[in-house]
């Protein structure tokens, strides 16, 4: 596996080898010794998978500690803008973002560590989407900010007025209203 930096030290862009011939390709989805070696040592609980259509965008959503969550994300099918801003209050990237495309047919995976918020907007007529998580999914420590933050400058790649958010994602506070973010300082990889 190669890894791709980004802008914001620790959120990483993954690209797998991949072996093609005449039946198809093969590819290793996820390597624990890899990824340890190659971007930190982590233990993954949990994996998730959705499956959206044109216009949806999940997000941005966040554990708090105890409960965060760091999460290795990617496309199966179908295609999604997926997006990390850093909610670290403190952090020279406070309020910044990264935000790749991820498909089915580039096989790219995007780690976003813990400290950061996340969300994707699907861009074809239909997406599946998988993730690892190393953390279990604690409801009672939920966060969110608005998808739609005027100074987070998030080019979501679809027209407003056809996003499709679940009740929940309409009503999130904007970065600078956001309660109980996480501090910079924070040890934020201790289980």
């Amino acid at each position: 596996m190669k890894v791709i930096e980004t802008a914001i030290p620790g959120v990483v862009l993954i690209e797998p080898r991949i072996f093609t011939d005449e039946r198809g390709y093969f590819f290793e989805s996820f390597s624990q010794r890899d990824f340890d070696r190659q971007v930190r040592t982590i233990h993954f609980v949990q994996d998730n998978e959705s499956r959206s259509s044109y216009g949806v965008l999940r997000g941005l959503h966040f554990q708090k500690p105890p409960f965060a969550q760091s999460k290795l994300v990617r496309v199966i099918q179908g295609a999604v803008l997926d997006v990390a801003v850093d909610i670290r209050q403190g952090s020279p990237t406070f309020g910044q973002h990264v935000a790749v495309e991820l498909s089915g047919e580039n096989h790219l995976q995007f780690f976003i560590p813990r400290g950061f918020a996340h969300g994707f907007s699907v861009l074809t007529d239909e997406v599946v989407f998988q993730y690892k998580c190393d953390n279990f999914y604690a409801p009672q420590h939920e966060g969110a900010i608005a998808w739609n933050d005027p100074a987070l400058g998030i080019d979501w790649r679809i027209p407003a007025e056809k996003v499709i958010l679940s009740e929940k994602d309409r009503h999130h506070p904007l970065l600078c209203e956001a309660p109980e973010l996480f501090r910079y300082e924070e040890d934020l990889y201790k289980e």
